[in-house]
């Protein structure tokens, strides 16, 4: 047999050695692409949304999430196209968590959770359900949209194998995302996914949903961009910033007598309208001057029938043939509202009369105030949603102009308040009847 020759045995070794060298070089250059998204230190590149701050602390290089209360970190950038990894356990079983994608900044109406696409992370322990598992499902939240791989149910991709490991054993996820397609790799393997999504640009998110949780080389690779339109990208983070943590009221002055009645209850901050404090109101303890401030509500209870009277457009009461203010029987589950810059009568009501919420009752009241004034803070429609369902104001304080959003819906427009302060804290209303309130955020302009 004839041997090979020095040149030949050269040769091969050459390729042999080239080979490993373009290999190690391809590895390293596809380390090189993906960028840490958590430094393993410090939160910094992330925001926490509406939860305390011990809810997300940094623990011997992971995310730790105590689960309390139920809401997210979110990265402080947006991203559209993209390859995520991280890794992930569950402390105790049955605990719940999320990734988010695609997400938006705050809190949807009514939730603590972000409009978005939601990635589940559950504990085998938590339990089995027709509508979901705990391996991996990929499902739109909070007016998301997306048309699941199957099997699937209603609008949730189930997990086509169950591939994930029980509690206290870490998780590898791999999701890839992009142009409104989102794909989901459990320890390895390509389980679950979506098209069609919508956002399909906006934060990245790890929920905090009751369970406790440790996350871990978190880590991003982006692709090119496949241009989304404006309604297919999340709205960017305006400045708003959460003014109750879920876990207690702290900013808030709670006097003797409000402890058992004004209520943190996780995510919703609840009052039974039977304070026995002096001052009754939950203020804040900062003062603001001019802000936009969000702020969910909702009647917790339908209440009675009563009689209320009929307000016109222009404030007046409208009144019968004998001179009587006319009334109409309504639903009545109570009243509140929310007092601005430390003052009673600059106060943005929440009622069922018929006139709707967003009125601003200590003006409109007021018969110094001038006709232009009066109907300016007259709401310009009833926008409230039915009792029981959640109802979201958006209150700007600008000087002494006043505009009040309802359910999307502007109700008050640019309205003076003559002689409203410079300068108060903000309160929510104890009237007597019990009311729930959830995110509340506030923005200083």
């Amino acid at each position: 047999m004839q041997r090979p020759s020095h040149f030949s045995r050269f040769l091969t070794n050459s390729i042999v050695i080239l080979t490993v060298s373009l290999a190690t070089q391809s590895r390293a250059d596809a380390d090189e692409v993906f960028k840490p998204l958590f430094d393993g230190t410090s939160l910094d590149g992330w925001v926490n949304v509406n939860c305390d701050s011990s809810t997300w602390t940094v623990v011997d290089g992971m995310i730790h999430c105590t689960g309390i209360p139920t809401g997210e970190l979110r990265t402080t950038r947006q991203y559209e196209n993209f390859v995520l990894e991280l890794e992930w356990r569950h402390l105790k079983p049955g605990g719940n968590a999320g990734l988010f994608v695609w997400a938006g900044p705050i809190s949807a109406p009514g939730v603590p959770f972000l409009r978005a696409i939601e990635i589940q992370i559950l504990d085998h322990a938590y339990g089995k359900s027709d509508w979901f598992t705990t391996h991996g499902d990929i499902f739109p939240i909070h007016g998301s949209k997306m048309i699941p791989d199957s099997p699937s149910r209603g609008d949730r991709s189930f997990p086509s194998e169950m591939r994930s490991n029980g509690t206290p054993e870490w998780n590898h996820y791999r999701v890839t995302c992009n142009d409104g397609v989102v794909k989901l790799a459990v320890n390895g393997k390509e389980v679950s996914g979506g098209k069609n999504c919508l956002y399909r640009k906006g934060y990245i998110a790890l929920e905090s949903e009751g369970g406790v949780v440790d996350y871990r080389n978190i880590r991003i690779k982006e692709l090119p961009s496949t241009n989304p339109t404006s309604n297919e990208v999340a709205p960017l983070d305006d400045g708003f910033k959460s003014i109750y943590n879920g876990v207690n009221l702290a900013g808030w002055k709670v006097p003797t007598g409000s402890e058992d009645h004004w209520k943190a209850s996780d995510w919703k901050l609840t009052y039974d309208g039977k304070s026995q404090a002096a001052e009754k109101n939950l203020w804040t303890e900062k003062s603001y001057r001019d802000f936009v401030m969000i702020c969910d509500w909702r009647w917790p209870t339908k209440g009675t029938k009563r009689s209320v009277p009929v307000i016109l457009p222009n404030g007046d009461y409208k009144l019968n043939q004998s001179g009587e203010k006319e009334t109409v029987e309504v639903q009545y589950p109570g009243d509140s509202g929310i007092y601005l810059r430390g003052n009673s009568k600059s106060q943005v009501n929440m009622w069922t009369w018929p006139i709707g919420s967003g009125e601003v009752y200590g003006y409109r009241n007021d018969p110094k105030q001038s006709a232009k004034t009066r109907s300016g803070v007259t709401p310009t429609s009833a926008a409230d949603n039915p009792i029981g369902q959640w109802n979201r104001f958006i209150i700007t304080m600008k000087g002494d102009r006043l505009t009040v959003a309802l359910n999307n819906t502007t109700v008050i427009d640019d309205a003076q308040l003559p002689g409203i302060p410079l300068e108060g804290p903000i309160a929510l209303q104890h009237h007597g009847d019990p009311i729930e309130f959830a995110g509340i955020y506030i923005k200083e302009l």
